[in-house]
């Protein structure tokens, strides 16, 4: 539906706090123009402070605190109070490269209620191979980006962070707060690898034969890197000579980082000459046989061999042969990420003769530097707060320890770093952990690794179950015995904008509603939403590439995973109008679901498939059966006082519109009433 004064008029008149009947895939092609316009409306006198990126909009939980620790919504003993908002926000994930630039998320957020109140933005950075982002490349923001209408209408946000700056600044005025992926692990041959090879693990590797793994490896790899250095400046490819003549150690250990880089690579603004400078240093380094230790994911997390499957050869554009690497004795998780190198956040034993990490000698060095530069990016668009990537990544073989330990864990550290240097004590954790058993994806319990590591909320793993399954509605009721009684909140994801693709296929067929109710009304539960949920196409069989949003988290021309041209937005109106109805009704009560408390009517159990709970003088009920209707739900209600306020209550909403048997709920019906 074009824009009309009747859906425009009441967001900037504040009877609404989005543009109803807007679609995300018509809202991110909104001219300059017209989003400027109700936006100049909408925010009135913060309209210029917004889109100067020289200024600061404050976010809407900055001063947050919840006095004595218990943040009422639920009744779970808090030991981050400043914190404690994220661990009921709604949050939307959104992954830049499907919509194509930083401002095109402010078009995007103009779709959503004030009910989804957080904007997590996948990584924001320059990326490596394969153009994963997830393999960044360097500290420099993703020039791709930058939003060439955004200039063109406001001439003096002419860079890509001057963009990012003010649309965090106008999601904060819109009342959401913004998050940044952190991640533990770079490209193998960022930028940052090559400034800082003591930061990360090298080996040696020739053909099929991992040849060197020793300690300090990255001694010889930095005799390297500054002999071609030199060389470079011999041949007029770097800069003039004169502006370095020290040694070795001058070079990696007393300058600046930034010169350092500066020296490398040439001036940040030369994406072109910075790339190809440092394709010199990985041919260089591929000669001589070195590379980082890959990143690996699941115990026994260390101890790799090259793969000799043919399939774990690849030859790149250059004619180079890189090979796969696996885990020496693999267990049910074990995974390695050829092209990613995580940091050396811990020293080894023994000279890494037999792979293993000693817990007691931390990398400070390592920790210290990575904190700092996420606590740079985070003082320099004020985001709110980071999404950890690998956050499940717990490596110690005995489990969590009883006691934290100093330097317990990298995201744990980057947390509390920005926290007290940036004096942003609301800056919270948010863990991508998927709540596996104990020493699956983890050793030991992966609960007690997020409250150690001081995660408020975690993504969980609802969004890989069939609604209503046995599987499903055991996981639900386990998430909330933890939110009830542990320190940290599982969300209610529905999708996630990195693993949207055909593997998901089969959990989106059915249910979509009624996923949505619950993440939308259940207050005391945080909830996950990838970009593109709400107008998802069902597939029974996987539809082309350019529909998954997990294809465009990194960019290949060819193969299977292969992608052309822009992402495509689902055509499925009838699934976006019934859950622009839930916006639409949650507008209503939102502000008496705040800080409301919740009493379980109905917790989910395998055995019968409707859930009820009651906040703020309403009841909710859903029917999680996606195949058949519930006959006689009122009756499930088994405590008394509850039950005669029940069947005294009037129904307010209904997910299918217009209810005609009052007596049953539909297959994925959900319902709100009113005492």
């Amino acid at each position: 539906m074009p824009l009309t004064y009747q859906n425009v008029n009441p967001f900037i008149v504040f009877r609404q706090s989005f543009i109803a009947d807007l679609l995300p895939s018509e809202a991110v092609v909104l001219s300059p123009q017209s989003v400027i316009y109700i936006l100049q409306k909408r925010l009135q006198q913060q309209f210029h402070t917004a889109f100067d990126p020289q200024q600061t909009i404050k976010s809407p939980v900055q001063n947050q605190n919840t006095e004595g620790g218990i943040f009422p919504k639920t009744k779970n003993q808090n030991p981050n109070p400043n914190t404690a908002w994220l661990k009921t926000t709604n949050m939307v994930g959104v992954n830049v490269r499907t919509i194509g630039s930083f401002w095109n998320v402010v078009k995007y957020a103009l779709t959503l209620p004030k009910a989804q109140d957080a904007v997590h933005l996948l990584p924001i950075w320059e990326p490596g191979v394969v153009a994963s982002l997830y393999g960044m490349s360097s500290w420099n923001v993703n020039p791709e980006f930058f939003s060439s209408e955004l200039a063109w209408a406001m001439p003096h946000l002419d860079t890509v962070e001057k963009q990012l700056k003010v649309v965090v600044n106008i999601l904060h005025a819109l009342g959401k707060t913004v998050g940044m992926d952190v991640i533990p692990h770079t490209d193998r041959f960022a930028e940052q690898v090559l400034a800082n090879p003591k930061m990360f693990e090298w080996l040696q590797r020739i053909g099929n034969q991992i040849v060197r793994h020793e300690d300090n490896l990255h001694e010889v790899v930095e005799d390297l890197i500054f002999a071609f250095f030199q060389k470079s400046l011999a041949r007029g490819l770097g800069d003039d000579p004169s502006v370095f003549l020290g040694s070795k150690h001058d070079f990696f250990e007393k300058t600046s980082e930034s010169d350092r880089l500066k020296m490398l690579f040439g001036e940040p603004s030369d994406y072109g000459g910075r790339l190809a400078r440092r394709e010199g240093f990985i041919q260089m380094l591929y000669d001589n046989h070195f590379e980082t230790v890959p990143a690996t994911m699941g115990p026994p997390y260390r101890g790799l061999r090259v793969s000799e499957a043919e399939s774990a050869r690849v030859v790149d554009e250059k004619g180079r042969e890189w090979r796969d690497f696996e885990i020496t004795k693999p267990e049910k998780f074990s995974r390695v990420f050829g092209p990613l190198a995580r940091y050396k956040f811990y020293e080894n034993h023994d000279n890494n003769a037999a792979w293993q990490l000693d817990f007691d000698r931390p990398n400070i060095a390592a920790f210290e530097y990575v904190a700092a530069h996420y606590a740079d990016v985070q003082a320099a668009y004020n985001f709110d707060f980071m999404r950890g990537d690998m956050a499940h990544v717990q490596p110690r073989p005995d489990g969590v320890p009883a006691e934290k330990p100093p330097f317990y864990d990298p995201l744990d550290f980057i947390k509390h770093y920005v926290s007290e240097r940036n004096n942003a004590p609301h800056f919270g954790s948010f863990a991508e952990t998927f709540l596996a058993p104990p020493n699956e994806m983890a050793y030991g319990d992966e609960v007690a690794h997020l409250e150690m590591s001081d995660s408020d909320s975690t993504l969980g793993d609802l969004q890989s179950m069939v609604v209503g399954s046995p599987r499903f509605l055991t996981e639900f009721r386990r998430y909330l015995d933890i939110l009830h009684n542990r320190h940290v909140a599982p969300n209610f994801t529905i999708m996630t904008a990195d693993k949207d693709d055909p593997r998901f296929d089969e959990f989106y067929l059915r249910g979509n509603e009624a996923r949505f109710f619950i993440a939308l009304f259940l207050p005391e539960m945080p909830s996950y939403m990838g970009l593109g949920f709400e107008q998802r196409d069902p597939h029974p069989t996987p539809a082309p590439n350019e529909q998954y949003t997990k294809l465009y988290v990194f960019h290949l021309d060819e193969g299977k995973n292969a992608t052309h041209g822009n992402y495509v937005f689902g055509q499925n109106r009838q699934l976006f109008e019934r859950l622009n109805q839930m916006r639409l009704f949650s507008e209503k009560i939102h502000d008496a679901l705040q800080n409301a408390e919740v009493q379980w009517l109905i917790l989910p159990d395998v055995h019968q498939k409707v859930v009820a709970w009651t906040a703020a003088g309403f009841v909710f009920v859903v029917n999680l059966d996606i195949q058949d209707e519930t006959k006689s739900f009122k009756s499930k209600i088994s405590t008394p006082q509850y039950k005669s306020l029940f069947e005294a209550s009037k129904c307010q909403f209904s997910t299918l519109g217009d209810v005609s048997d009052w007596e049953n709920l539909a297959a994925g019906e959900g319902r709100i009433y009113r005492f």
